[in-house]
């Protein structure tokens, strides 16, 4: 049975790898992500930050993204486990010029700041049932929690920011088995919402509205 989360955030958003399309949603397993997924902050009409001159040649501002400096929230009751605030957010890379070389430093980012660079500012919750829910790329100096703290559905963690391994704004919340990322199995999960009956997960590019309503 996959362990049943709550939205980390209120408003609308758009689904990104995600584990309904195909599994391991993030191309591995490797730090406990396949089963994973991304969300991306739209504005009230449901639309993504406009795409530009800037978007196909340049990098762009991360203030040009709907959700970056959302809230994001404690999607289940736990004790926070682990944090990480001292990443600084970075441009949004959005042009295929830009993506290229990104996506090739990846194995030099990380064998010279571990997992670090990877998650970039981030809070795992271990759960009451002994999981523990990760949610990464938050904003710089966004975090609100420290580790030993009780944390209930809604308790704010941070703010959506662009850290770590990440070309645009967005928030990356995945389960494992145990705290350390570089050795944990992947969770399967799925969400509440208030307009549907049963827990479910967003499919690849679906758009949602996340509503405050606490359910279960």
């Amino acid at each position: 049975m996959p362990t049943l989360l709550q939205f980390p955030f209120t408003g609308n958003w758009l689904a990104r790898n995600s584990p309904a399309r195909k599994v391991p949603s993030h191309g591995t397993w490797l730090g406990g992500s396949g089963y994973a997924i991304d969300f991306i902050g739209l504005d009230s009409r449901d639309r993504l930050a406009p795409w530009g001159f800037a978007s196909t040649f340049f990098t762009e501002p991360n203030e040009k993204f709907p959700g970056f400096g959302r809230e994001i929230v404690a999607p289940c009751d736990g004790v926070i486990e682990q944090v990480y605030s001292k990443a600084h957010d970075h441009v949004a890379r959005r042009s295929q010029f830009h993506l290229v070389g990104y996506m090739l430093s990846q194995k030099r980012r990380f064998r010279e700041g571990g997992v670090r660079a990877i998650t970039g500012n981030m809070v795992m919750i271990k759960t009451l049932h002994d999981e523990y829910v990760s949610l990464m790329h938050l904003q710089h100096d966004s975090v609100a929690v420290a580790v030993g703290q009780h944390v209930a559905v809604g308790d704010v963690l941070g703010k959506c920011g662009n850290t770590g391994n990440s070309t645009q704004p967005h928030v990356h919340i995945q389960v494992t088995d145990s705290p350390d990322l570089l050795h944990a199995n992947a969770v399967e999960m799925a969400f509440y919402s208030a307009d549907r009956l049963v827990p479910w997960m967003p499919g690849e590019n679906e758009k949602f509205f996340a509503g405050t309503t606490r359910l279960g």
